[in-house]
């Protein structure tokens, strides 16, 4: 398998409360909802970077499609990460996912690495980080 990944798709309880949290909170863009004509199918999908995109579709619709048993929300498993140019940066990302809607779980602060970075959850539970490291260039 070559490494290339051109898709993140978060799991989501309500498609339209995490459409606003991703596009309204976040402003992300997007097209919006798409697919609902298929069973199953309504989906939405935001261009991150050139050929990266992240997608949110129902919880029971990547249950249904994957073939596993539907379970609940939990941020342990993994998390996404958003590195950004600044300790200020990281402060205001986090307060803007705050007044989203999501819930900030660990403040911006410095790091053992010599960074500085938080965390939030979004309405479904999926945990980012928001990071500054001084020997990584931020993308744009």
């Amino acid at each position: 398998m070559k490494a290339h990944l051109s898709l993140i798709t978060l799991a989501v309880d309500n498609l339209e409360r995490a459409l606003r949290f991703y596009r309204d909170g976040l402003g992300l863009p997007t097209e919006g909802v798409i697919g609902q004509e298929f069973h199953q199918g309504a989906v939405v999908f935001f261009e991150l970077q050139p050929g990266l995109k992240l997608g949110l579709w129902p919880r029971a619709s990547l249950a249904h499609d994957s073939g596993l048993t539907l379970a609940p929300p939990g941020p342990s498993g993994f998390s996404l990460a958003h590195n950004v140019d600044s300790r200020a940066t990281v402060d205001a990302v986090l307060a803007q996912a705050e007044a989203a809607g999501g819930t900030v779980v660990k403040p911006g602060q410095e790091t053992f690495w010599g960074g500085y970075a938080g965390y939030f959850l979004d309405p479904d539970q999926h945990l980012w980080e928001v990071a500054w490291n001084p020997a990584w260039a931020a993308a744009d």
